[in-house]
């Protein structure tokens, strides 16, 4: 080997060296990207797959179709029943009670009696009162005779005319006595029948404040009776439905403990006055009660017929859903559920129907349960004939 390559072999070596490194780094990286990427293989198969949205199946009672029905437009009324006919029964005579025949919940009829007052003194009265009645008689009988003797004295000269005025004033004052007496006597009469105290009118005992043995003062409260076949229910009602309220409407209404029962009642009175605080005015609805089924302090709820609609297009109250106070409603179109913005009208709590004016054709059928998962694009089916026949229903 000659001196000239012995120098050029070293200069080689250190060429090589470098190039080996990046290699092997090369083959590592390659390796480590395979191993990532059979990872992100194996972990994509692991993965499940996305769950398909649920079909849903609903029944008859769950959907509603648009129909043409007569609404009912009414005022919302609620309020307590009272008697129309009540009244507190008081003691218009002194004494001790003696006996009360009735108790609370008792029905009595008019001229029924309540209670017997001890009687005595004022029997006693009365004769006190006959006595100086009998003894002002007697006085007048006595006045009488002396006025007519002057009189005829008069005449004759034989008194003088001042005399005659004398014996006229006594007269006059002693018939004046006798009425007096009269008087006192028929007060005295009059305590004595007060003594015993009858019913006023047909009706029911509310409440009775006397027992045997109580004395008692005339104002003494006594019973408190009420009369249950004419009940009136006072209802508030706001003032600017007041212009559409009439006298002779009717209001159905309903009270707790009586099911489905629908009682009735007719606008007798309305109030001439707003009331300050809720701004409302008083209605006053007379109701027969002729069975006393119902009772005074029963709250009832119910509606005042304003006036009644045309035949317009109608679905439940529950069928109508809303969001940021606009009203909805989920249809059902070719299996599947549409959203529709809808716009309401008359509305009848008592048909639980409310008028649909815009969104909506005659023949739409509509969800009328509440399904929480359901929602726009949801696929449904309508196990009964009136879904089965759902195709196109269209939204105006």
């Amino acid at each position: 080997m000659s001196t000239e390559q012995t120098a050029r072999t070293p200069s080689r070596r250190r060429r090589f060296g470098p190039v080996i490194l990046i290699g092997l780094f090369a083959l590592g990286a390659a390796g480590w990207f395979a191993v990532a990427n059979r990872g992100n293989d194996a972990n994509a198969l692991d993965a499940p797959a996305a769950e398909p949205d649920p079909v849903f199946e609903l029944a008859d009672a769950d959907v509603a179709t648009v129909s043409m029905a007569t609404l009912n437009r009414a005022l919302p009324v609620t309020g307590s029943l009272s008697p129309l006919l009540q009244t507190t029964i008081k003691a218009q005579a002194p004494g001790e009670v003696l006996d009360v025949t009735v108790r609370e919940g008792q029905a009595v009829h008019e001229g029924d009696v309540l209670v017997r007052i001890d009687t005595r003194n004022l029997r006693a009265e009365v004769e006190s009162r006959e006595a100086a009645l009998e003894k002002a008689r007697a006085d007048l009988a006595l006045a009488k005779l002396n006025r007519d003797n002057s009189a005829a004295m008069l005449k004759k000269h034989f008194i003088s005319q001042n005399a005659y005025d004398t014996a006229e004033s006594t007269y006059q004052v002693n018939l004046a006595n006798v009425k007096a007496a009269e008087a006192q006597l028929s007060q005295a009469r009059i305590a004595l029948d007060f003594a015993t105290v009858s019913a006023p009118f047909d009706g029911t005992i509310a409440q009775r404040f006397v027992q045997p043995g109580e004395k008692v003062d005339v104002g003494t409260n006594l019973f408190t009776l009420v009369d249950l076949t004419h009940l009136e229910l006072q209802a508030p009602a706001p003032d600017y439905e007041v212009p559409s309220v009439h006298v002779g409407q009717i209001a159905r209404f309903s009270v707790g403990g009586f099911g489905d029962r629908k009682f009735e009642g007719r606008v007798e009175r309305i109030n001439p006055m707003t009331d300050v605080g809720s701004r409302s005015i008083m209605l006053y609805l007379a109701v027969a009660n002729p069975d006393g089924v119902l009772k005074g302090g029963m709250f009832a709820q119910g509606e005042l017929i304003l006036d009644q609609s045309g035949p317009v297009r109608a679905i439940p109250i529950s069928a109508v859903r809303t969001q940021a106070g606009l009203p909805f409603v989920f249809a059902i179109e070719n299996n599947h559920v549409v959203r529709h913005s809808i716009t309401l009208g008359i509305r009848s709590e008592e048909q639980h129907l409310v008028e649909v004016r815009e969104g909506l054709d005659e023949g739409a059928v509509v969800v009328s349960a509440n399904l929480d998962r359901l929602k726009e694009g949801s696929e449904v089916t309508v196990s009964t004939a009136q879904g089965a026949g759902v195709a196109t229903t269209t939204a105006r």
